[in-house]
C-alpha cells in the first residue's frame, strides 16, 4: 500500500510498559478502517491523490451521496492523501492500520479543545499585574496594548483576550509504539490535540 496516511478517532490516553519495565504514556487511536471514495489523477485533476472516507453514517446530503455512491458506503468525513503509485488504488478499496507497520514516527492533525472566551493569562500565559500597592483589579489584566500618540492605535495581532482553542493543530514526530492490525488500533507515544472521540488525521513521516 502506497498511501501516506489514514483518518481515525482519538479514543483517549493510557499507559503501557516497555521492554525495560518503564511506563510510557500513549494515545490510543482507532485508525480506520477507511474506504477509497475517489482517485485523483494528474490528467483529470492536476495532481495525484486519493480521497478516503471514515466514520460510516446512514444519511448524508444528496451531493455527497452521489459523490460517494461508487464506494458503496456513506461517510461523514472525507480527506485526501498523496500516494506514490495510483496503479495499486481503486475506488471501494479498504485502507487499514497495517500501513503503519514498520513505521517509526507519524504526524497527527486534529482540532484542539475549545476553551471559549479566555483572558490573556490563560490564553497566552501572561504573568498578570502586581498583587499589592493598591492594585485591586489588575491581577489578571493585559496591561498596556500600545502607545497613545504614536501609532495611536492597537496593532493587529496584539495578544489580548479572545477565543481560545478550537483550532487545527499538528504534532510531528510522534513515535509509533504499537499497531494492532486486527482491531485497527494505533498506540502513539505522548499526547495529541483534541478531545476523546475527536477525528484525527495520521500521516507517515
Amino acid at each position: 500500500m502506497t498511501i501516506k496516511g489514514i483518518i481515525g478517532k482519538k479514543l483517549g490516553m493510557s499507559t503501557i510498559y516497555d521492554a525495560d519495565g518503564k511506563v510510557q504514556p500513549v494515545t490510543v487511536i482507532q485508525a480506520g478502517p477507511c474506504t477509497v471514495t475517489q482517485v485523483k489523477t494528474l490528467d483529470n485533476d492536476g495532481y495525484n491523490a486519493v480521497q478516503i472516507g471514515f466514520s460510516e453514517v446512514k444519511k448524508i446530503n444528496s451531493p455527497q451521496a452521489g459523490h460517494q455512491e461508487r464506494s458503496g458506503s456513506k461517510f461523514s468525513t472525507l480527506q485526501e492523501f498523496e500516494v506514490e503509485n495510483l496503479d495499486e488504488i481503486e475506488v471501494g478499496q479498504n485502507i487499514t492500520s497495517n500501513i503503519f507497520i514498520d513505521q517509526k514516527s507519524v504526524k497527527v492533525t486534529s482540532t484542539t479543545k475549545g476553551k471559549g472566551f479566555s483572558g490573556a493569562v490563560k490564553r497566552y500565559g501572561f504573568k498578570g499585574g502586581p498583587k499589592t500597592h493598591g492594585q485591586s483589579d489588575r491581577h489578571r489584566a493585559v496591561g498596556s496594548i500600545g502607545a497613545g500618540s504614536s501609532p495611536g492605535r492597537v496593532w493587529p495581532g496584539t495578544k489580548m483576550p479572545g477565543q481560545y482553542g478550537n483550532k487545527t493543530a499538528t504534532v510531528k514526530g510522534l513515535k509509533v509504539v504499537k499497531v494492532d492490525v486486527k482491531e485497527n488500533i494505533l498506540l502513539l507515544k505522548g499526547a495529541i490535540p483534541g478531545y476523546s472521540g475527536a477525528t484525527v488525521r495520521i500521516e507517515i513521516q
